[in-house]
């Protein structure tokens, strides 16, 4: 392990935690200082490999937090075991890095951050819609490379989005936030896809039509799809918010991408895996006025041939919840996980985290994945 590329902070702290890249803001180490943790932080943009961790890891720590682009396995929580380690933060919502069978048999509690990304990633998604419908990326090469030489009738006609359908591919938190924008900003209506049905989301959509009908305005519809099949057939946008599973992997695929609208927009902004990157590729080479917004890669963080090539593709680096307030928080949120474990407090058991980015937050551990299997203390008030 190379030394310089770590910084210690509270060097005098009795509990030793490492975290796998510097974090943004400082009340998340405020909040590891005042548990009296010594914090050891890779300074370094590189990634850390599994080796890296490991011998980071030592024969001595008590908690860590890692990155999603890490893959925490048994050999990972077997070494923070043998070290003494109690808990371990996942800087994300998601978890698909986590083998948490791994993590609950090693004794290891496993934190993520949830409940700060929503609003975040769908304004994301919502930008990545309208940057590949109305073709922004090509349009500013275009002008940056000086080939623009006055206004004409088609110069880099996209498509109008209001009035038409969104189809939400997992309508959790961030797929609704997501829904209700394209809703009331665009007047869209909406069909997902999800095991679950979204009461909610639907009572929202009446409720909000009511109001449309009530200023003599058309109103906007909310429904559950019965079969993927459906749902891409008919939407004009399709916003993929599922988590990474077994299920989900290629969830979109050649023959899948076969069944959209030529001239629809496709949306990634949950994990990279979902769609099978060569064959989206090959989609969009075949189908020009096919378009796709992705801020994830199957692959991540290189790209399959020919995709950075495609002027038909909107493609960001994984920024969706690139907000300063929101990796603020999930910074918070994953200190404040490791914290209250090694402090010895219960666990959170709402779904409303909030409470912990304010001046005076619960004595709890706001996310803990295998509380239940852990048998974890529960809080209460």
């Amino acid at each position: 392990m190379d030394i310089n590329k770590w910084r210690i902070v509270n060097p005098a702290g009795s509990k030793r935690v490492i975290v796998t890249k510097e974090l943004p803001g400082e009340q998340w180490l405020n909040i590891l200082k005042s548990a009296g943790c010594r914090v050891e932080i890779f300074s370094s943009v590189e990634l850390l490999t599994v080796e890296d961790i490991r011998k980071a890891i030592g024969s001595n720590c008590d908690g860590a937090i890692g990155q999603l682009t890490e893959t925490w396995g048994n050999e990972l929580f077997s070494a923070l075991k043998s070290a003494g380690g109690r808990v371990y933060s996942n800087y994300a919502v998601g978890f698909n890095n986590i083998d948490l069978d791994s993590a609950t048999s090693n004794g290891i509690p496993v934190g993520n951050t949830p409940g700060v990304l929503t609003e975040t990633t769908a304004e994301m998604a919502v930008a990545l819609t309208f940057a590949a419908a109305r073709r922004t990326g090509e349009s500013e090469r275009y002008l940056r490379a000086g080939k623009y030489k006055g206004w004409l009738p088609d110069l880099f006609l996209g498509e109008l989005l209001w009035r038409k359908t969104a189809g939400i591919i997992g309508a959790g938190r961030i797929g609704a936030a997501y829904a209700r924008m394209m809703m009331e900003g665009h007047k869209m209506n909406v069909i997902y896809y999800d095991p679950n049905r979204n009461r909610a989301l639907e009572n929202y959509a009446d409720e909000y039509s009511g109001f449309l009908m009530n200023h003599h305005e058309a109103p906007v519809t909310c429904r559950q799809s019965e079969t993927l099949e459906e749902l891409l057939q008919l939407a004009d946008v399709v916003s993929i918010h599922t988590v990474l599973a077994e299920s989900t992997h290629h969830l979109i695929n050649a023959e899948r991408l076969a069944l959209m609208k030529n001239n629809a927009v496709l949306i990634n902004t949950s994990r990279g895996p979902v769609i099978d990157e060569a064959a989206l590729v090959d989609h969009c080479r075949r189908n020009p006025d096919f378009r796709a917004g992705l801020d994830v890669f199957e692959e991540e963080p290189a790209l399959k041939p020919g995709l950075k090539d495609l002027e038909n593709v909107v493609i960001v680096p994984h920024i969706a919840s690139a907000t300063i307030w929101t990796r603020q928080g999930m910074a918070t949120l994953a200190a404040s996980n490791v914290a209250a474990v090694l402090t010895g407090y219960p666990v959170w058991n709402r779904p409303d985290i909030t409470a912990f980015l304010e001046a005076d937050p619960p004595k709890a551990a706001p996310s803990i994945l295998n509380a239940k299997d852990l048998e974890l203390n529960i809080y209460i008030e």
